[in-house]
C-alpha cells in the first residue's frame, strides 16, 4: 500500500490560537480524501491528549483513517491509536518500537544527512526530514535542509520519506521532484481568505499531490 502523499499535523496548540475546533478541522480533511494524521500537542495534560485522541477516534468509524501521536508511546496504546511519532529529544525509535509493538507504525524526525543514516539503522517505519524551508509553526526551528538536502536524504534511506517543513501548494510539486513519498502540513491547510475551507484547500493540494 503507497504511503499517503499529504500527512497532516493536528497541532492543538495551533488550531486552539486559531479558533480551530479539532473535530471540525479534522473532519474537513477527511471529506476532502486525508487518510493520515498526526495529532500533535506539546502544552495539554494527559486527560486533554487522551480526550482529543477519543474524538478522533470517532471519525476512524466513519473514515479509513491512520492516527499517529506525537511523542507520546505510552498514550499511543491507550488511545489506540496506529503509530507513534518521536523526534530527537524522544524516546529512541526501536525504544518506542517496544512499547507500542509491531503492528503500530514508528515514525521519527530528522534534521540531519547523520540523522537519517542512524534514523534508517533502525526499525522505524518511515522518516520525517526537515524543515525544507521555513517554518513559522515551531519554536527554534532547526535549520533549513531545503531541496538539495531532501534530495540528499533521499539517497540515504529506502523508507519512506516524509518532507516537512513550510511546504505550502506552490512549491509541494518541486518537494516530490525531489524525492519525498509523503509531505506533512500543518499552517499549510489553515483556511484563509483566497481558499475559506480547510476542505477546499486539501482538495486542491491532494489534487495537485496526486499528480505529481
Amino acid at each position: 500500500m503507497p504511503f499517503p502523499r499529504l500527512y497532516a499535523i493536528l497541532d492543538a496548540d495551533l488550531l486552539q490560537a486559531r479558533g480551530l475546533d479539532l473535530v471540525v478541522f479534522a473532519s474537513e480533511l477527511t471529506a476532502a480524501g486525508v487518510t493520515l494524521f498526526q495529532y500533535r500537542n506539546k502544552t495539554g495534560s494527559v486527560r486533554a491528549i487522551l480526550n482529543d485522541c477519543a474524538k478522533l477516534q470517532n471519525l476512524r468509524a466513519e473514515k479509513n483513517l491512520r492516527l499517529i501521536l506525537n511523542d507520546r508511546a505510552d498514550l499511543t496504546l491507550l488511545a489506540g491509536f496506529d503509530g507513534v511519532h518521536v523526534g530527537q529529544e524522544d524516546l529512541a525509535p526501536d525504544d518506542a518500537r517496544h512499547i507500542v509493538g509491531s503492528s503500530r507504525w514508528v515514525g521519527v524526525s530528522t534534521h540531519s544527512p547523520r540523522q537519517v543514516i542512524e534514523a534508517n539503522k533502525t526499525g522505524c517505519d518511515y522518516i520525517a526530514y526537515g524543515p525544507i524551508f521555513s517554518t513559522a509553526t515551531k519554536h527554534n526551528p532547526d535549520p533549513t535542509v531545503g531541496l538539495d538536502g531532501l534530495r540528499h536524504a533521499r539517497t540515504l534511506t529506502a523508507k519512506p520519506l516524509v518532507a516537512i517543513g513550510g511546504i505550502t501548494r506552490e512549491n509541494c510539486g518541486s518537494v516530490l521532484e525531489a524525492g519525498a513519498d509523503s509531505i506533512a502540513m500543518i499552517s499549510a491547510l489553515l483556511p484563509m481568505t483566497s481558499c475559506p475551507t480547510t476542505r477546499q484547500i486539501a482538495e486542491e493540494l491532494l489534487a495537485v499531490l496526486d499528480n505529481g
